[in-house]
């Protein structure tokens, strides 16, 4: 098929839920993808955060070409080894307890919501989120997602939430009540436009839940797998969380999410409480398998250390040029550059010259790339942002 016949094709049959960039990929490697007219693209917002180790990643291919003639699917009133390796993979980076797998972030957002509410035994039902976070799509997930744009329209939507500013701690105890039941938190915002959680506010919520047997859910549906340079972000706060959800990176590319709970909570869920048809099967848990292997072998949190950095600083060096530039923010290699003016004309720019970023909130420019990237892979991602800024606002007077 002809591109123009491609677009056309969508444009007939499939719903405009997304707002789309006019190329078509039909190969990836790495950091580059290439569309259907042979064009390169320097990708540094690789599927949402989906592919942290690039596009067809060879340890991930190489476990998918290994299981994919053996056996793709069971059901999960059945055992596959897959999933009991994953499973032990994940406890031992993670923390000890057991894991719920499903399919999606969102998934694993509704499991941990099911889950807190079971733990309040009917006595605590709320749960507290903050404003500006993100954590997903369906109904539940929505809800406790802290940003009307995204539930305009839905209501009416799940009962028992609150939302808090983010890093108030204040604002956050006046929250509690009786009822409470779980405080969700991403570590760093993504959606909401790269804003970190300080340390003493996430302590704060350590406290908080211990002392009033509330529990904490962490949402690292965008932050784990190595993305801020440990293995999960919650290891940057010197706590662990009770709850932990994950997806995206985990499958290098496919779908797989797993809810992780202290093994001490672990019977708060009985058999038939919930379920997912897809969850788990031998095929994803395999690529998730050649995920966490690859993250090990290659050293890849030392290299988010080493890049994340300097990804900043050249930044920096762009905000010294370039009015526009509010503020440089993030960790490792989750970036926002805050802007003083609306980022979508920088963020178009930037694809036409085959560089992909994402805009967010309107004038945050997030960028994300793959977590193995290059120096000069940054450096000439960094050409082309700073031609973008050139051509949407000239730098300031004086400086080339």
């Amino acid at each position: 098929m002809k591109a123009n016949e491609i677009i056309q094709e969508y444009n007939d049959h499939i719903l405009s839920t997304y707002t789309r960039m006019p190329a078509i990929f039909v190969k990836g490697k790495g950091s580059v993808l290439t569309d259907i007219h042979g064009k390169k693209y320097l990708d540094f917002f690789p599927g949402w955060g989906v592919s942290n180790l690039g596009h067809c990643h060879p340890k991930v291919m190489g476990a998918v070409r290994e299981q994919i003639g053996k056996l793709i699917h069971v059901p999960n009133n059945l055992y596959n080894p897959h999933q009991a390796k994953l499973a032990k993979e994940l406890i031992r980076i993670a923390f000890e307890g057991k894991i719920f797998f499903c399919n999606s972030g969102a998934e694993a957002i509704e499991t941990a919501i099911k889950f807190a509410r079971m733990y309040g035994e009917g006595k605590k039902f709320e749960i507290i989120t903050t404003i500006n976070s993100f954590h997903g799509r369906t109904m539940g997930a929505l809800t406790a997602t802290g940003q009307e744009k995204h539930q305009k329209g839905f209501a009416p939507l799940v009962p028992g939430f609150k939302y808090v500013p983010f890093n108030d701690i204040k604002a956050l105890k006046t929250a509690v009540s009786e009822a409470t039941a779980a405080i969700i938190l991403e570590f760093i915002q993504g959606e909401g436009g790269i804003n970190v959680a300080t340390k003493e506010y996430v302590q704060a919520i350590r406290q908080i839940c211990d002392e009033k047997k509330i529990l904490f859910i962490a949402d690292e549906v965008q932050t784990g797998m190595a993305r801020c340079g440990e293995i999960f972000c919650y290891k940057h706060y010197g706590t662990t969380p009770d709850v932990m959800c994950l997806a995206k990176a985990l499958g290098g590319g496919l779908p797989i999410g797993a809810m992780i709970v202290k093994k001490e909570l672990a019977d708060v869920f009985k058999p038939g409480m919930h379920g997912s048809t897809f969850a788990g099967s031998p095929l994803v848990c395999k690529a998730a398998l050649g995920v966490i292997k690859a993250i090990y072998a290659e050293k890849i949190m030392k290299n988010v250390k080493a890049q994340g950095p300097y990804l900043v600083e050249k930044l920096n060096e762009l905000k010294s040029k370039y009015d526009l530039i509010k503020e440089v923010r993030g960790l490792g290699l989750m970036i926002g550059v805050e802007l003083t003016v609306e980022g979508t004309a920088i963020f178009k720019e930037c694809f036409s010259k085959g560089l992909i970023i994402n805009c967010t909130q309107g004038n945050v420019l997030r960028i994300m790339p793959a977590l193995n990237v290059t120096r000069r892979q940054i450096n000439k991602a960094m050409h082309i942002l700073d031609m973008a800024f050139n051509t949407v606002i000239p730098a300031k007077a004086g400086i080339q």
